[in-house]
C-alpha cells in the first residue's frame, strides 16, 4: 500500500475535524467472472468460445475500488462469503486497494455470490447466483460512520439472491446518514418486476444526487427522453444525473437551475462491466472536491471510458496515473478534437507534472493465478 495514492483530489478541502471516511458504501460483493471477445450472444444448444477472460471482485466492490483508486478514503460494509472467493475478494479490497472493511464481516457457512458476465457488441449479458446473507445482515449497515459522502442503492431488489426481492434495505441508514451531514448519492437497479414504481425512489428525499442510467430514468419518470427524465427527477432531488452510456451524460441542478450535458469519449470497448459504477465514482470525487458540474460529468465519463478498455468491473477502474497518461497523450496527438482539449483542460491543475507510476492490479483468468 506504500505506493498507492499518487494524488489526493480533496487535499485542498480537507480540514481538522473532518470525518476519517470520505465515502461510505454498503452492498453485496460478488465474485465476477468475465468473458470477452464473443462474436455474439450464446446460442441455445451450442458452445461458444471467448477470446478473453478475467476474474475480479464485483458488485459494490466496483464502486469501492474506483473511489479508492481516485484517492478517496473509502469504507465498505458488506458480507463476505466463507470460501476461497470470499478470501480473494477481501484480500483484493483491503490489502490491494486500501479500502476500510471495518464494518464488513465474514459469514461462516455462507458462500460468495457469483456473476458470470459475457461481453459482446459493446453490450453484456450476465448470469448470477447467490443467497441472502443470514441474519443479522442488518448489522452490516445499521450505524453508518461519519463520512463526507455515501453511495446508496434504491429500489425493490436483492442482488445477492435468487429469492423473492426484499423491500429497499437501505432506507433507514440513508436517512440516518443524511441527518448526520453526509451527502448521499443514490443509484438504482433494474426492476425485474417491470412495475417501475416511483415509490421505490422515496429515499431520494434524503439524497443530494441521483444517478440512474437513461433507461431506468425514463421508466421511473414515464418520459420519452433522458433530458426530460433528468428534469422530472430534479423535482425529487437537488441534482439529477442521467448517464447515457456511449453517448455521455446529462444533469439538472434544481437548486441553481444549471443544466449540463457532456458527450462520452469514443474508445474501443473491451468490457463495459462496472462502467456506470466508475462514472459515479468520478462524479462523486469531483463533487466532494467542489468542481463545476460540467467538469464532474466530463471526469466521470473519462473514468468510465478508461475502465471499459480493461477486463472486469472493479479492477478495470483507472487511477490518477492512467488519467494522466490519457491526458498527456490527448494533448500530444494532432487528431484530438479541440472541443475535447477545452473540456478536459481542468485536468492540468490537478495532475502532478510527473506522477510516479505504480502498477494497478487487473483481472486475471482464474483465482490464485500466478503471473510468470
Amino acid at each position: 500500500m506504500d505506493d498507492q495514492p499518487v494524488l489526493d483530489p480533496l487535499g485542498a478541502v480537507r480540514a481538522a475535524g473532518d470525518p476519517a471516511t470520505d465515502v461510505y458504501l454498503t452492498g453485496t460483493v460478488f465474485l465476477d467472472i468475465i468473458f470477452t471477445g464473443l462474436d455474439s450472444a450464446p446460442v441455445r444448444g451450442t458452445e461458444s468460445w471467448a477470446r478473453g477472460m478475467g476474474s475480479s471482485p464485483g458488485g459494490v466492490a466496483n464502486m469501492a475500488t474506483a473511489l479508492a483508486r481516485l484517492g478517496l478514503h473509502t469504507t465498505l460494509a458488506a458480507a463476505f462469503g466463507d470460501d476461497m472467493y470470499g478470501d480473494y475478494c477481501w484480500e483484493s479490497l483491503a490489502a490491494g486497494e486500501g479500502i476500510d472493511l471495518g464494518p464488513s464481516r465474514r459469514i461462516p457457512g455462507w458462500h460468495s455470490p457469483v456473476t458470470v458476465s459475457m461481453a459482446y457488441d459493446e453490450e453484456r449479458t450476465m448470469v448470477s447466483h447467490g443467497h441472502r446473507a443470514p441474519p443479522p445482515e442488518e448489522a452490516v449497515h445499521a450505524c453508518p460512520p461519519p463520512a463526507r459522502a455515501a453511495v446508496a442503492s434504491l429500489g425493490q431488489r436483492d442482488r445477492a439472491s435468487d429469492e423473492e426481492p426484499a423491500p429497499d434495505p437501505d432506507r433507514e441508514w440513508i436517512a440516518q446518514a443524511a441527518a448526520n451531514g453526509t451527502q448521499v448519492f443514490a443509484d438504482v437497479g433494474w426492476d425485474d418486476t417491470g412495475r417501475w414504481d416511483p415509490a421505490d425512489l422515496e429515499g431520494l428525499r434524503h439524497c443530494a444526487a441521483f444517478l440512474p442510467n437513461a433507461e431506468e430514468a425514463m421508466r421511473y419518470t414515464r418520459t420519452a427522453t433522458p433530458a426530460a427524465a433528468a428534469r422530472r427527477l430534479a423535482e425529487l432531488v437537488p441534482l439529477a444525473v442521467v448517464t447515457l452510456g456511449a453517448e455521455g451524460a446529462v444533469a439538472v441542478d434544481s437548486g441553481s437551475g444549471e443544466t449540463a450535458e457532456v458527450p462520452a469519449l469514443i474508445v474501443d470497448a473491451l468490457d463495459p462491466t462496472g462502467a456506470g459504477d466508475v462514472f459515479v465514482a468520478g462524479f462523486v470525487t469531483g463533487t466532494l472536491a467542489g468542481w463545476p458540474l460540467t467538469d464532474r460529468l466530463a471526469f466521470g465519463s473519462l473514468c468510465a471510458a478508461l475502465s471499459v478498455q480493461e477486463f472486469g468491473g472493479s479492477l478495470s477502474a483507472p487511477g490518477w496515473t492512467e488519467v494522466a497518461a490519457w491526458w498527456t497523450r490527448a494533448k500530444a496527438e494532432p487528431g484530438t478534437p479541440a472541443e475535447a482539449l477545452r473540456r478536459y483542460a481542468f485536468l492540468d491543475a490537478l495532475i502532478p507534472p510527473a506522477p510516479r507510476r505504480w502498477p494497478l492490479p487487473r483481472a486475471v483468468p482464474t483465482i490464485g493465478f500466478r503471473r510468470a
